[in-house]
């Protein structure tokens, strides 16, 4: 009998503690409170007119960003809610917005939503919980590939009412995944349900967001106008967001042809991402008369990784000191010095810029989740910090190339003839890009292979050339990026995991096979807390980089920014965006 109590005791305090609440974190204490009226980095009285103009560069075939097929276009996310919005000031931090409420199961078998019987999509219909069971159903079983493998750890999608959906899973270990869920947007099941979504790249969709699609001619222009009717305009999450009255994007094909467009006033706004560019051509007239404001803004957003990819699936590159040693031939300091005008720091982390970078060696805790991996990882792993060559930046590496070739030919290759050859095959190979300016950066970095005997040629390709050859694996290196956030979890398996390297259409570009990353991802993923989080994200960092599995380039902690004067900004910034659709047009 007293044992029957206490099990009906116990249940009584679990599904007590199982409550509704307002916002959804991992762990992080929310900024604001139940009843905020808004974000703090918006100004809730500004202005809703006029039309925001940006570039975009290559081009697009598909309105649908959701399937494999095309390259979608800009802003199209636009026209979309989720469930919740993230905060961003915050780590990590999501509040209301389809969804006005969400409840956690405390065991974490299952999420709840309660969608706000407010909400409608553009067309004015009720957005229902049957809506949010398509979402999911259509994304795992008809569009890309990787969205079955990002909800994997989902059982099913359950209707409870017509505004509640709940969402059991299979572990519940996986304490993201109710998060992972509350940025979920939202597709109307009555506008697709008689649709192919597969085939769908260019059928005019419709969804409950603050944009509705305004006209578009595919690889010109696309344009969305501000839904005076949305549903959420009042909501706390968007006071002071979406004042554009249009946003539009125009389609460029050179970089060049962009910058010059912006300085003559055919757009509003621009984001450098060249540092000869930011140096020496934003200046002119209209720059003087101030009519032009160019920015250098600091943000707190952790940097990831962008660097010289290498494709395991090339048996060139299956060598962890073939890697190592083609690591050496790049000098950092003297494309810094030469070509950047000294703008940036090399990168040393996956995680660079924020507090999850790994340094020194491993820490207790670290040692606890590395050790039982001891035989599957770099012995350099617990003897080093991970740190890449320095050179004196006056262009002479020959003692890194020395190295390089010492390393190279203890590996079986042989330098004959100028070339380096094993088992009669030459060292060749190719760098896919899309971006020509990189090619500045590229061609000292293939001229000190060619100092070692590596023949490297640069293969310069269209954006869509460019997207399906890097959705079929299609590359020897490639210049590649991995952004990642304060709080990674889920998406990490689509960068690192086994079981992405032969997904079509997955992230995993270097083709990485290996138990040790797949057993930290998972460690990361079920994290209890931020600190078991930050420790596995650490011992994460340094397996990968003590792998050289990509040659390390380069970050700044700043976004550099251009804007014409007739655009408005509040007065507080967020930590972690440059929050752009809170701007607004001073037609004064």
């Amino acid at each position: 009998m007293k044992i029957k109590i206490l099990v009906l005791l116990l249940f009584f305090f679990v599904n007590l503690y199982a409550k509704k609440d307002y916002y959804i974190s991992l762990g992080s204490i929310p900024k604001y409170n139940k009843d905020f009226k808004h974000f703090e980095y918006v100004n809730d009285k500004a202005p809703k007119n006029g039309v925001f103009k940006q570039a975009a560069r290559g081009t697009y075939d598909s309105l649908n960003p959701f399937i494999l097929k095309g390259i979608s276009a800009l802003g199209i996310g636009l026209i979309y809610d989720s469930l919740m919005q993230p905060s961003l000031d915050e780590s990590s931090v999501y509040y209301p917005l389809l969804a006005e409420e969400i409840e956690v199961d405390p065991n974490n078998n299952w999420v709840k939503f309660y969608l706000n019987p407010k909400a409608r999509f553009s067309d004015g219909v009720s957005v229902k919980a049957d809506d949010v069971k398509f979402t999911f159903e259509t994304l795992i079983t008809k569009a890309s590939p990787i969205y079955k493998k990002y909800y994997s750890d989902v059982k099913n999608v359950e209707i409870i009412d017509k505004l509640t959906v709940k969402f059991n899973f299979k572990t519940s270990k996986n304490n993201e995944l109710p998060l992972i869920l509350a940025s979920l947007s939202i597709l109307p099941k009555h506008y697709w349900i008689d649709k192919d979504f597969k085939k769908s790249d260019n059928i005019n969709p419709i969804g409950s967001g603050p944009y509705v699609l305004d006209k578009y001619k595919f690889s010109k222009y696309i344009s969305f106008k501000r839904n005076k009717n949305y549903w959420a305009k009042d909501l706390a999450v968007n006071k002071g967001f979406y004042n554009f009255n249009k946003v539009q994007f125009d389609y460029y094909k050179d970089q060049t042809v962009i910058l010059e467009a912006f300085k003559s006033g055919e757009f509003d706004f621009i984001q450098e991402y060249t540092s000869k560019n930011w140096a020496t051509l934003y200046k002119g007239k209209n720059f003087d008369k101030g009519l032009i404001k160019k920015e250098n803004r600091a943000h707190k957003n952790v940097q990831g990784m962008q660097a010289f990819a290498f494709n395991l699936r090339n048996p060139l590159f299956n060598n962890l000191q073939v890697r190592k040693a083609l690591n050496l031939a790049f000098d950092f300091e003297w494309t810094n010095k030469k070509l950047f005008f000294s703008q940036y720091k090399r990168t040393n982390s996956y995680f660079a810029n924020s507090e999850l970078s790994s340094s020194f060696l491993p820490s207790r805790e670290e040692l606890k989740l590395l050790n039982p991996l001891k035989d599957q990882i770099p012995k350099s792993v617990f003897l080093s910090e991970f740190k890449n060559n320095k050179t004196s930046a006056n262009g002479n590496i020959r003692k890194e190339l020395k190295q390089a070739l010492k390393i190279l030919k203890k590996e079986g290759w042989i330098f004959k003839n100028k070339i380096l050859v094993k088992n009669n095959k030459e060292f060749k190979f190719e760098i896919l890009i899309y971006q020509s300016a990189f090619e500045r950066v590229l061609q000292p970095f293939i001229k000190n292979l060619k100092k070692i005997g590596i023949q490297a040629k640069i293969r310069v390709v269209d954006a869509v050339s460019y997207t399906n050859r890097l959705r079929n694996f299609n590359y020897d290196m490639m210049v590649t990026s991995y952004g990642v956030s304060l709080t990674p979890g889920n998406e990490l398996k689509y960068f690192w995991h086994s079981n992405s390297a032969d997904i079509e259409g997955s992230r995993n570009y270097i083709g990485i096979k290996n138990k040790a990353l797949d057993s930290l991802i998972n460690e990361i993923i079920i994290a209890a807390n931020r600190k078991d989080l930050i420790t596995a994200v650490k011992a994460l960092d340094r397996v990968l980089l003590h792998n050289y599995y990509l040659i390390p380039n380069w970050y700044t902690s700043v976004y550099r920014i251009a804007y014409w004067n007739k655009i408005q900004q509040p007065k507080i910034y967020p930590k972690y965006d440059l929050a752009i659709y809170s701007w607004w047009i001073n037609k004064k």
